[in-house]
């Protein structure tokens, strides 16, 4: 299977499957996988995680459950394509952050390398700038649902509104932290209430209370 192949099937389950999760995995065993730009994602199998924050085991586990769930959710976002992209590029930064320190698997900057090697990545295969960048800024500013509710200084909230929609931002956090094993639904949606409230969003947030 080419790459063009590969990135075409890659898409229509993003864009069609209930559960995409069942068809990347089995393409993720390919030996295709493991060329350019994909083995940006097939890496993301040897990438541990740390147990108290992600039991559901490595990067890619959880990659796939945030997918399934942003399947579940993707008629909520503003753009479906650029949506489901996010979903699937959200932590490819994690291999190339990923250390062990003091003990702790940790993988700060993920977000920022993220979003470079999403870039990376989409370029290789499309020429939709469109696609490319919305997939970065979304990338690129996924923990910052977590940075604005825990008051942490590195949070940017002009520039992550200035570049991202702030609903669709909202909705990927919420999948990312869905995405884990023994995630609390209610708990995850007050956070996300609560970024919203934050960023000093006056949005329809119905598209939420309805879960």
């Amino acid at each position: 299977m080419d790459n063009q192949t590969l990135y075409n099937e890659i898409n229509g389950c993003l864009m069609r499957d209930a559960k995409p999760s069942e068809r990347l995995s089995a393409l993720s065993g390919r030996a295709d996988f493991e060329h350019f730009p994909f083995y940006m994602l097939a890496r993301l199998k040897k990438t541990q995680q740390s147990a108290l924050h992600h039991p559901e085991g490595n990067a890619w586990v959880h990659t796939l459950m945030v997918v399934d769930e942003a399947a579940r959710l993707k008629e909520k976002s503003t753009n479906v394509r650029v949506f489901m992209w996010a979903a699937l590029l959200h932590d490819i930064g994690k291999p190339v952050t990923t250390k062990v320190r003091r003990g702790k698997i940790t993988s700060y900057d993920h977000d920022k390398a993220g979003a470079e090697l999403s870039r990376r990545f989409l370029a290789a295969l499309t020429d939709e700038s469109d696609l490319i960048s919305g997939v970065y800024w979304l990338v690129r500013y996924h923990m910052h649902i977590l940075y604005v509710v825990g008051g942490l200084p590195y949070a940017n909230v002009p520039d992550m509104s200035d570049k991202t929609n702030i609903r669709d931002l909202a909705l990927l956090g919420y999948c990312d932290r869905l995405g884990r094993a023994g995630a609390d639904k209610k708990d995850e949606l007050d956070t996300v209430f609560l970024f919203l409230k934050k960023c000093n969003e006056r949005i329809d947030t119905s598209w939420l209370r309805q879960e």
